[in-house]
């Protein structure tokens, strides 16, 4: 078996997003809890290399960024039990060219909110608060590391109907986070760099 295809077994932990409690222990609420054979920690199963998670601040729903492989970079809302589809569909191909999947989607396999291809090598995600971006509020910050960007997402139930680059340029971009002061920071490498940025 390729170890890509781990990412469909229950039974291995490659290619899952787990949830657990703040003290180790395993919710009884998992969507697999309690099945023999199934890592009790799975919450979703599917996923190739996610990279970043962030709630939505009013919704409450968890966004995760996942590197594709060349092409196909996705944003995913993170669903109980939900099935991502890695390797049996994806909107990518091999980094030597060759096809992994002629499918982009089947039944029983989530949809991704929007894909990037050719891929950005999408990173950290962060939701916009506080006072200081009263126009952004809610969108979603979606850094990339091939790109050198900060992009900016406009989600509408949960549908991406917008985005806009803010940041190209500066590095590979590592984080991204709203700092208690309000303000966008940015980490970045090649160069390393600690960036504040504030409205005008």
């Amino acid at each position: 078996m390729d170890h890509a295809e781990f990412a469909q077994d229950l039974s291995k932990p490659a290619g899952k997003v787990y949830r657990i409690n703040r003290d180790g222990s395993i919710p009884a609420d998992n969507p697999f809890y309690g099945e023999k054979d199934h890592l009790q920690a799975i919450y979703t199963y599917g996923n190739r290399n996610v990279q970043g998670i962030a709630q939505h601040p009013v919704t409450g729903l968890i966004y995760a960024t996942e590197h594709g492989p060349q092409g196909g970079d996705e944003l995913n809302i993170l669903k109980s039990g939900a099935n991502y589809g890695w390797p049996a569909i994806t909107y990518g191909i091999g980094y030597d060219g060759s096809i992994i999947s002629n499918d982009t989607a089947r039944a029983g396999m989530e949809q991704p909110v929007t894909y990037w291809t050719p891929s950005i090598a999408v990173s950290a995600i962060e939701f916009v608060t506080g006072p200081l971006f009263p126009k952004w509020k809610n969108n979603l910050l979606v850094t990339a590391l091939k790109y050198e960007e900060v992009r900016r997402l406009v989600i509408d139930k949960d549908k991406v109907i917008e985005q806009e680059i803010l940041l190209k340029g500066y590095g590979r971009v590592r984080d991204v986070k709203i700092g208690p002061d309000g303000a966008l920071y940015v980490i970045t490498n090649s160069p390393d760099a600690l960036l504040r940025i504030t409205p005008r």
